[in-house]
């Protein structure tokens, strides 16, 4: 098992550096590769660190994916519509009403991002126990951490942490 983690760790950690050279044929985003493969690269090294942090058991993890991966994609949605919301508030000009309402949704969505979390975590409990589930919140800290890091400071090298 642990030699599966390792394996697993180590392709995280190689797609990710490997994804950290410029695209040769198109040139977009910050990163200047396209934004969904930048994505994709990151879910992938998420993937893998997580899967390193947590051990699950091959049912855990057949019925644990498909929850993390439908509430990664509400939380990118509601994100999403976070920063939207901040974007218009920015525009000069807005009425103290429009101001008072922007600010309103902002409490909503704040107020749907908690509620998503909540559901995930009963959801998610039902799959892995309550160690798992703190392992699992954790590594995610974790590599957030990791990835701001990388992000702050592109050349120079880092350790990669252990996932254990």
């Amino acid at each position: 098992m642990n030699v599966l983690r390792s394996f697993l760790f180590g392709g995280a950690c190689l797609l990710s550096l490997a994804g950290s050279r410029p695209a040769q044929a198109q040139v977009r985003g910050r990163l200047n590769q396209p934004a969904g493969r930048r994505l994709n690269q990151l879910d992938n090294a998420r993937i893998a660190f997580l899967t390193a942090r947590v051990v699950l058991t091959q049912d855990q993890a057949q019925r644990f994916w498909p929850v993390y991966n439908e509430f990664i994609a509400k939380r990118r949605d509601l994100n999403r519509s976070a920063r939207l919301l901040r974007r218009d508030a920015d525009k000069l000009g807005l009425s103290d009403t429009q101001l008072r309402e922007n600010f309103n949704q902002d409490f909503a969505i704040r107020q749907q991002q908690l509620n998503l979390e909540k559901d995930y975590f009963e959801r998610v409990q039902k799959v892995l126990s309550l160690r798992q589930v703190a392992q699992l919140y954790q590594a995610e800290r974790d590599f957030t951490k990791e990835v701001l890091r990388r992000v702050a400071d592109p050349d120079q090298p880092k350790a990669i942490p252990d996932p254990r």
